[in-house]
């Protein structure tokens, strides 16, 4: 079984001058999800409980298939779309292996496992995945409950 523990914490780290995106580093040598679940609830601050662990659970979910499943290099982003009057969190989470897909019920990792994208499709209003030349990003997108506070860089 992978490794998902470390001693670096995640990092995140404002990007594109905004502060609607916000970087969590995922990368192989870093792949502390606990530390990455504390980091999204410090940008989340202000946000509803039940929401941000609805956050965590699917960034956890697609960062911990990234690391089982696809090459370096490996980011988390989350990043907010505003839509009409209210706002979507999508999580994205990119890596370096772009014809290897997520399995919705399925693991090649054992017949225990294979649940966590039932998950995802379970809270998540949408979700789907980009691929190119040399990567892929597997995306979720949450609607905010409520007000929307900024994210915190």
């Amino acid at each position: 079984m992978p490794d998902h523990s470390s001693l670096r914490a995640p990092v995140a780290t404002p990007i594109t001058g905004g502060d609607d995106v916000v970087a969590l580093d995922a990368s192989p040598t870093s792949d502390n999800l606990a530390a990455m679940r504390g980091e999204i609830a410090r940008v989340l601050a202000g946000s509803d409980e039940e929401f941000v662990q609805d956050v965590q659970l699917v960034a956890t979910e697609l960062a911990a298939n990234a690391c089982d499943h696809a090459a370096a290099p490996r980011h988390v982003l989350l990043r907010r779309e505003r839509a009409g009057g209210g706002s979507i969190l999508v999580v994205e989470v990119r890596d370096g292996t772009p014809d290897r897909l997520p399995l919705v019920g399925r693991s090649t990792l054992g017949e225990h496992r294979g649940n966590g994208m039932r998950m995802v499709l379970t809270l998540c209003q949408d979700w789907g995945v980009r691929r190119m030349a040399e990567a892929k990003v597997v995306w979720a997108r949450l609607p905010f409950p409520g007000l929307t506070p900024a994210l915190v860089g």
